[in-house]
């Protein structure tokens, strides 16, 4: 039979303290730098209702709106150069459907910039503390809404009166 002297214990704990401590001045959150792993989308929707928009919760969707926000810049670095190329395409069916490919990549971009921005803007309101809370209700979006549109500022009923609205009124 093993005694337990209360050593190992106390250095579990004190190992515990220490990457919670670790995690929280290098903004993760305590639980995730124990697991080291990453939180995963089931993972997030398994968590109580009780911790919504809690560290762990807002370093998820951190992390989320950067990966977007770092594929939207490259798209946009990519499309630069791709626009840069000069193709000299005598035959003028060539060259209208080289103009079509550009036209219809850049109004890709253009709505991607539109998005960037809605990203930066979530990505203040994780600062703020304001994420995750509907803009006009103040009560909570839902984790669901979020996965699939982490920019979202509004609940969903919220957005379908605004939708509603913009159809009877044309606002």
């Amino acid at each position: 039979m093993l005694q337990n002297d209360g050593k190992s214990e106390m250095t579990v704990k004190t190992a515990s303290s220490k990457s919670a401590t670790a995690a929280k001045s290098s903004g993760k959150s305590a639980s995730a730098a124990l697991k080291g792993t990453v939180l995963t989308e089931s993972d997030l929707l398994k968590m109580p209702e009780k911790d919504y928009m809690n560290a762990t919760q807002l370093e998820f969707f951190r992390q989320k709106l950067t990966v977007l926000k770092d594929d939207i810049l490259k798209n946009a670095s990519e499309t630069t150069e791709h626009l840069r190329e000069n193709i000299l395409v005598p035959d003028p069916a060539d060259r209208a459907t080289i103009e079509e490919e550009h036209a219809l990549e850049l109004r890709t971009r253009d709505r991607e910039r539109k998005l960037l921005k809605k990203v930066e803007q979530a990505l203040a309101r994780i600062e703020s503390g304001d994420y995750g809370w509907c803009e006009e209700t103040g009560e909570p979006i839902g984790l669901n809404r979020l996965i699939a549109r982490p920019t979202a500022n509004l609940s969903l009923e919220a957005q379908e009166r605004r939708e509603l609205r913009q159809k009877l009124f044309g606002d």
